[in-house]
């Protein structure tokens, strides 16, 4: 499972020109699903989403997003799972099939809303728009 996440001053998602979720200050998380991926590996990727320290107190990365009461976006990016070693066109053999995906990602958006109250979504399988302010930026990617 591929979590790349972004510190945001805020983040949102529209489908069909509706916003759908949003959050201010928090990480945005792009959730990749690869075919091998399962309960086991939501669990260990929300918990780092979680604790995760990349929020700045004195100068240093100390703070997760618990610790600033931030918000978590969670978007499911099935791209992410692509394999990009050979040719000039991705291939997805390595994904998720899409219904296994989807219910993967809903475990997880479940367990997230049980672990924490600052949660928000994008939609499995929809044409989503996704706009940010990235703050450093800081970027990092967690496969699990």
């Amino acid at each position: 499972m591929i979590g790349l996440i972004q510190r945001v001053r805020w983040a949102k998602v529209e489908v069909d020109g509706h916003i759908i979720s949003q959050i201010e200050q928090g990480l945005l998380a792009l959730i990749g699903m690869q075919k091998d991926d399962q309960t086991m590996q939501a669990d260990k990727l929300l918990h780092k989403l979680l604790n995760y320290r990349i929020f700045v107190d004195d100068d240093k990365m100390n703070l997760s997003v618990r610790d600033i009461q931030g918000g978590l976006l969670l978007v499911p990016q099935f791209t992410l799972a692509a394999d990009t070693r050979k040719g000039m066109r991705p291939s997805f053999s390595c994904a998720k099939a899409p219904a296994e995906a989807e219910q993967l990602f809903d475990y997880l958006l479940s367990e997230a809303k049980k672990q924490y109250p600052h949660i928000q979504a994008g939609k499995f399988g929809a044409d989503m728009q996704v706009s940010l302010l990235n703050d450093g930026p800081v970027t990092f990617s967690l496969n699990i």
